[in-house]
C-alpha cells in the first residue's frame, strides 16, 4: 500500500525547509510594490478617497486648486503635490480624477502639459467624477493610441463612506484593464460593479440621477402644491408614504418640506450639471427626453434664483415663491 503525507506531515519532517519557504513567500509579500497614484481634484469626496489610500500605504502624487487640501494630504506622508497633469502623469501607475464636469476633465487631459502628453505606456485613467459618456469614450480612445487605458467610475455614497473606503463604484472599460485596477478600487468601494464597455459607467449614473432628481423635484412640488392650496403637508405625508410612492427620496422632500430640515445631501447645481448632461446623452443617442428636459428646466431656474448652493428638495421654496 502506498504510503501518502499531508502537508503537515511533510512540515513536521522538513522543517528548516517549510519555515524558509514561509518566509521566503512573506519576503516576496512585503516587497510587492502598490501601484503610485495619481489624484487630481481634492474636494469634499476626492480628499477623502485619498485620505482612504493613504491610510492603506500608497503613494500618491496630488494635485488642486485649493493649496490648503494639497498640503494636508502632503502632511500626512507618502504624498507629493505635481506642478502639472503631465508631470503627475509621469510619475503615475494609475491616474485618478474626481473633477466637476466634462470640461474640466477635458481641459486636463488635453491641455499642453496634460495627462496625455505625459502618461506611460500601461497606464490607466479613472474618472470618478459625473461626466459625458461621448467624451469619455473619446479620451479612451486617445489613451488607447499611447498605450494606456481608462476606466468611467462614477460614485455612489457619501464622503463619510470615501474616507472608510465604502463607496459603491459603478465601473466600465476593457476587460483586462478594469481587472487590473479592481484591487485599488475594492479598497475604495464596498461594492464595486463591472458594468461592460468604457461609458457605460458615466451612462449609468446619469440614468440613476435623472431618475432620482425627478422624483425630488417632482415630490418637492407635490409639497409645494399642498402648501399653496392649504393642504396640511404632514397628512400629505402620511397619506402619500402608506402607499406605492414612499421611499427615501420622499422622506428627503418631507424632512425639508414639512421638518424644515435639508439632509440630502446634494445640490441643485450638482443636479442642474447631471440633467443637463442626462439631456444631451440623449441627444447624442439620437432621441430625446421630455421628462428629463422639464426636471432640467425647473433645476436651472432654481440655479437661476440663487438657490444652486441649497439641497435638492430646496427646490420647494422655488415652487412655493412662483407666481402668474
Amino acid at each position: 500500500m502506498q504510503r501518502t503525507e499531508d502537508s503537515s506531515v511533510k512540515c513536521f519532517f522538513n522543517a528548516d525547509r517549510c519555515i524558509s519557504l514561509h518566509s521566503n513567500y512573506k519576503l516576496k509579500e512585503l516587497n510587492m510594490k502598490k501601484p503610485t497614484i495619481g489624484f487630481i481634484g481634492l474636494g469634499l469626496m476626492g480628499g477623502n478617497m485619498v485620505e482612504n489610500l493613504q491610510k492603506r500605504g500608497y503613494e500618491l502624487t496630488v494635485m488642486d486648486l485649493n493649496k490648503d487640501e494639497v498640503a494636508t494630504v502632503v502632511a500626512r506622508g507618502n504624498a507629493t503635490e505635481a506642478s502639472s497633469p503631465k508631470e503627475l502623469a509621469e510619475k503615475s501607475d494609475i491616474i485618478m480624477f474626481c473633477l466637476t464636469t466634462s470640461a474640466v476633465v477635458e481641459k486636463i487631459v488635453y491641455g499642453e502639459d496634460g495627462i496625455l502628453a505625459g502618461i506611460k505606456e500601461g497606464a490607466v485613467l479613472i474618472d470618478f467624477g459625473t461626466s459625458i459618456p461621448a467624451s469619455t469614450i473619446k479620451i479612451g480612445k486617445d489613451l488607447a493610441a499611447k498605450g494606456a487605458g481608462m476606466i468611467d467610475a462614477p460614485l455612489g455614497r457619501t464622503p463619510a463612506h470615501a474616507k472608510d473606503g465604502l463607496l459603491n463604484i459603478m465601473a466600465a472599460g476593457d476587460k483586462v484593464t478594469f481587472d487590473k485596477v479592481k484591487p485599488v478600487l475594492d479598497e475604495q468601494g464596498e461594492n464595486v460593479f463591472y458594468l461592460g464597455a468604457l461609458g457605460a459607467g458615466h451612462t449609468t449614473k446619469l440614468i440613476n440621477n435623472f431618475m432620482g432628481m425627478t422624483t425630488v423635484v417632482a415630490m418637492s412640488q407635490a409639497f409645494a402644491a399642498a402648501k399653496l392650496a392649504g393642504v396640511d403637508t404632514q397628512q400629505l405625508f402620511d397619506i402619500m408614504s402608506s402607499g406605492p410612492s414612499n421611499s427615501p427620496f420622499m422622506k428627503f422632500c418631507k424632512h425639508y418640506a414639512v421638518d424644515n430640515v435639508s439632509d440630502l445631501g446634494f445640490s441643485i447645481n450638482n443636479a442642474n450639471k447631471d440633467l443637463g448632461y442626462f439631456v444631451q446623452m440623449m441627444n447624442d443617442l439620437g432621441t430625446t427626453s421630455k421628462i428629463a428636459e422639464a426636471t432640467s428646466a425647473n433645476l436651472q431656474a432654481a440655479v437661476a434664483a440663487d438657490m444652486g448652493s441649497g439641497n435638492v428638495p430646496e427646490i420647494f421654496d422655488y415652487f412655493t415663491s412662483l407666481k402668474k
